[in-house]
C-alpha cells in the first residue's frame, strides 16, 4: 500500500520520545509533517533532523507540527533528541505498523545485498488530514526548505 496526494493520511498512535505519545488524528485542524527516516544518529538521519530542527521557527509560522518517525525504540529517541537538541516530537514504530500504512515500509539493496529497510519520505498532510505532499526517496540536501515551502502555500 501507499498513500498518494488527496488521500486520507491513515491514523495512528505511536509511543514518543519522553515517555509520551502522539496520535494523527487529534492533530487535525493544523499541518503536519511526517517525515519517516531509517535509523537515529546516523549520518542522512541526523543531516535531515538537523535541517528539520534548524527550520522549525519557519514551520511554526505555518502552524505545522512535525513528526518524525523511524522504528526505533523511544530510548534511542531520546538520546538522539537531546544530543541534537531536536524540538520536534519522535515517535517509536517499533512494530511498523504505520511504516507499513505509509507505504515506506520497502526492499532496498546495498552492495548487492538485499534487506528491507525504510524508505526515507516525507508526507504534507493538511489541516483536514488530506495529503497535500508525498516525497519518496529523500535526498537531504534541500529537501526541508521544500516541504517547509509546500506548507506555507497550504
Amino acid at each position: 500500500m501507499s498513500v498518494s496526494v488527496g488521500d486520507k493520511a491513515p491514523d495512528f498512535t505511536l509511543p514518543t520520545d519522553g515517555g509520551g505519545s502522539v496520535t494523527l488524528s487529534k492533530l487535525q485542524g493544523k499541518p503536519v509533517v511526517l517525515y519517516f527516516y531509517p535509523k537515529d544518529d546516523t549520518s542522512g538521519c541526523t543531516a535531515e533532523a538537523c535541517g528539520f530542527r534548524d527550520s522549525f521557527p519557519d514551520y511554526g509560522k505555518t502552524g505545522a507540527t512535525v513528526i518524525g518517525i523511524s522504528k526505533d525504540s523511544v530510548a534511542s529517541h531520546d538520546k538522539f533528541k537531546a544530543k541534537y537538541q531536536l524540538p520536534f516530537t519522535l515517535g517509536a514504530d517499533t512494530e511498523g505498523k504505520v511504516v507499513e500504512s505509509y507505504g515506506v515500509w520497502v526492499e532496498k539493496s546495498l552492495y548487492g545485498r538485499k534487506y528491507m529497510g525504510i524508505d526515507r519520505s516525507t508526507f504534507l498532510i493538511d489541516k483536514g488530514g488530506v495529503v497535500r505532499g508525498v516525497w519518496h526517496k529523500v535526498k537531504v540536501p534541500g529537501h526541508v526548505a521544500a516541504v517547509l515551502k509546500a506548507a506555507q502555500a497550504l
